[in-house]
């Protein structure tokens, strides 16, 4: 094992080894979810449009009181609150409920998805110490990518919706086993001062995230269909896409711990940009390929960067709060980047929707003009 590796304890990779599981489950089901609400339960395509999005929603919501309760009743208990809803998901998918199943099913797969990153991400900081906070994170970013990246493949050779649903319970289970018996350093504060559910120190590292993942629906939604024309290239500039995020935050991520992580941060916008424009063009497929890929190597560094930056300014008991709450900056700015890239390619093309994630990455420069002032390092009070 390489050095860096080994600077971590084994309970640390027992964080990032269920945190795996869990995505793993979460994205094996993801790739027939939707023939199954149209053609195995009759419902339309609308339909299918509440039932993805019905997730997103009850993600937004459960962030604020996830990280909360990470706070004040432990990390590891939100972390496996978070597994035990996923595997009920799965179970619940099983039922003979009809669509109503579905949708129960979604609603327990918000909150599973919501409690399992922000118990995995601030157990696994918890874990490193937050001067390698970057680090961690990257790790366990890893594993949730390399999960949603390999789920849908398991999901696709599994064949059956029913067979999908089985393992996500199964991995969800497998990761509560793995850390059923890891012990816990971090002692929870249940009497903590009361605060809003918005504090002021976090807007501006959450606009900032916000503006940094608009992109994502825009590459989920229309980088397939745009270069459909050219075969299956599509879905190898996707899979160049998520690869390249998979192995420079496992690699990488430390950086934003060794350098000033306004450099990272800008240094990713960069790549972002240059990228997303080269897409706008409609390039031939293997610029496509390359541009994809250089927009996955600089998404791997603005969330880690911002972050860090918060972590370090915050008490150890509000680290649960901010990462839930910064995590409800990016399930808002993702669901209304999605309604916006939808209506303007619809209007004016799908090239249009690349320079408008091209444009909140602009956007997402000029916030990080105040999130890193030269020499800012003062505390951050949450209250």
């Amino acid at each position: 094992m390489p050095a860096a590796l080994r600077e971590f304890p084994p309970q640390f990779w027992a964080v990032a080894g269920a945190t795996f599981c869990g995505f793993l489950g979460i994205g094996t089901v993801l790739p027939a979810l939707a023939p199954h609400v149209r053609l195995d339960l009759g419902g339309s395509d609308e339909t299918v449009g509440f039932v993805i999005g019905v997730f997103s929603f009850v993600a937004l919501g459960a962030r604020f009181f996830s990280g909360t309760l990470a706070d004040t009743r432990g990390r590891k208990n939100v972390f496996l609150t978070g597994l035990g809803c996923c595997a009920a998901a799965g179970a619940v998918y099983l039922l003979p409920l009809g669509i109503a199943g579905v949708y129960l099913a979604r609603v327990l797969q918000g909150f599973g998805e919501a409690f399992l990153y922000t118990g995995a991400a601030t157990w696994a900081i918890e874990i490193a110490g937050v001067h390698r906070s970057s680090q961690a994170l990257g790790y366990v970013s890893s594993g949730i990518w390399g999960g949603m990246s390999a789920g849908p493949v398991l999901g696709s050779w599994v064949g059956s919706f029913q067979h999908a649903a089985s393992i996500q319970t199964l991995l969800a289970l497998a990761g509560f086993a793995l850390l059923v018996r890891v012990p816990e350093r971090y002692k929870p504060h249940p009497h903590r001062v009361k605060r809003t559910w918005l504090p002021r120190p976090l807007i501006v590292p959450g606009i900032a995230v916000g503006f940094v993942n608009m992109h994502y629906p825009v590459i989920t939604g229309f980088l397939i269909l745009s270069l459909a024309p050219h075969g299956n290239s599509g879905r190898a500039a996707f899979s160049a896409y998520a690869v390249v995020i998979l192995f420079s935050r496992f690699f990488l991520g430390s950086l934003p711990d060794r350098v000033h992580p306004r450099i990272t941060y800008y240094t990713g916008l960069v790549f972002m940009t240059l990228g997303m424009l080269i897409l706008a063009t409609a390039p031939p497929p293997w610029i496509a390929v390359g541009a994809a890929a250089m927009l996955g190597f600089g998404f791997s560094f603005p969330w880690s960067s911002v972050v860090s930056t918060v972590l370090r300014q915050t008490s150890d008991r509000e680290h649960g709060s901010a990462i839930g709450i910064l995590g409800a900056f990016y399930d808002l700015f993702v669901g209304v980047g999605s309604f916006a890239a939808g209506a303007v390619s619809d209007h004016f093309g799908y090239a249009s929707a690349f320079v408008m994630a091209a444009l909140a990455l602009g956007a997402a420069a000029i916030v990080g003009w105040f999130l890193f002032p030269a020499g800012h390092r003062e505390a951050l009070e949450l209250n």
